[in-house]
């Protein structure tokens, strides 16, 4: 299967090139695929925060990038860089705070750092550690959606529906997607029958983004607003929701976009299988609950205004971008590792200490 997913990559946001990172600005898609080229890691920080950039991988995998660029200018400017660098270090830790492959890539950055040989050129050194965290994230997608794949299989052979929630594919990874490269796979498959796909409202990546990467693939998609969920689960037959996450912890509770906890209650009351689908980074064994878990809240304005237009009452507005599903909700997270059905703190200590299957 693995030269069939190979074969079937077709979309990218991320493109490291002669020193300079090069994004797809995802804030424009579908209507126009701009891309930005960026040389400093100030730049890249704030693409992050604005959002040209989004997906908890990919955002790692940029951060890790900027980085380089930073300690290129440290160097060029003289002086003590190591000490110059926790500046760079500091700007991209707080560009988004719940992501934790963010956290994850930086603390790769600084390790390959304190490993650096007597005479070895760091910079070298840290644009090679980049490229791997890169790489090693395609790998990862490509092991998942194996493991996905397989987990549809077993319980369900013929085609189906499957719903998905904001936009976890080629675009929010450095590959083939994590939640989005399972159904891409199952659709090669022939196990999709149709994909349904939220809105993901304020900022509509689902409509924008998901719904883009699967109807350029011909991959059957429906767009649906997100209060139609529990509807579409009762009247179309859904047998899984696939979603990403943007942090783990240790017991097996979720962060993800705001609306994938509604999701996974309905799912619940429905029958309907429930599937999580990231990388190893995203888990974070240092936090025990989800309760743990920073959940980072953005302008009301965005919920507010329609292109700086206010069409909202004059009222105060809450927009937190994440929630939290707690593990008891959960059918199966899969990541590069293995899978872990019904997670809890046990199971997900034993998949942690397993070593990476690609």
């Amino acid at each position: 299967m693995r030269e069939r997913l190979l074969a079937a990559e077709k979309v990218k946001s991320i493109d490291w090139c002669e020193g300079r990172l090069r994004l797809l600005d995802q804030r424009k898609l579908p209507t126009q695929e701009l891309w930005h080229t960026y040389d400093s890691v100030a730049d890249v920080a704030g693409a992050i925060r604005d959002m040209v950039v989004r997906g908890a991988p990919a955002i790692g995998i940029s951060a890790a990038y900027g980085l380089v660029m930073g300690l290129r200018a440290r160097l060029a400017s003289g002086g003590d860089w190591r000490l110059a660098l926790e500046e760079d270090f500091q700007l991209l830790a707080e560009s988004r705070p719940t992501a934790v492959n963010l956290f994850w890539a930086l603390t790769q950055m600084r390790e390959r750092l304190e490993r650096l040989k007597p005479g070895e050129d760091p910079l070298v050194a840290l644009e090679a550690q980049a490229v791997s965290i890169h790489e090693s994230d395609r790998e990862a997608n490509l092991t998942m959606a194996q493991f996905g794949v397989e987990l549809i299989r077993k319980h369900q052979g013929n085609p189906q529906n499957l719903l998905t929630h904001c936009n976890t594919g080629a675009l929010a990874t450095g590959g083939f997607g994590t939640a989005l490269g399972v159904i891409r796979a199952a659709h090669l498959e022939g196990l999709v029958e149709c994909v349904y796909v939220d809105e993901t409202r304020p900022w509509l990546q689902g409509s924008r983004l998901t719904a883009w990467e699967l109807a350029g693939e011909g991959v059957p998609v429906c767009l649906n607003v997100d209060s139609a969920a529990a509807h579409l689960m009762k009247t179309r037959g859904i047998s899984w929701i696939i979603v990403g996450a943007d942090r783990i912890t240790a017991n097996g509770d979720v962060a993800n976009k705001i609306g994938t906890y509604s999701l996974a209650v309905l799912a619940m009351h429905h029958g309907v299988r429930f599937m999580v689908v990231a990388p190893s980074s995203t888990i974070d064994m240092e936090l025990e609950t989800g309760e743990e878990i920073p959940i980072e809240e953005r302008a009301g304005a965005e919920l507010l205004e329609v292109n700086g237009q206010r069409f909202a009452a004059d009222v105060e507005a809450f927009n937190p971008v994440f929630d939290v599903t707690p593990a008891d909700l959960i059918d199966a997270i899969v990541t590069e590792k293995g899978v872990v059905e019904r997670p809890n703190a046990a199971k997900m200590a034993a998949l942690m200490s397993r070593r990476r299957l690609h």
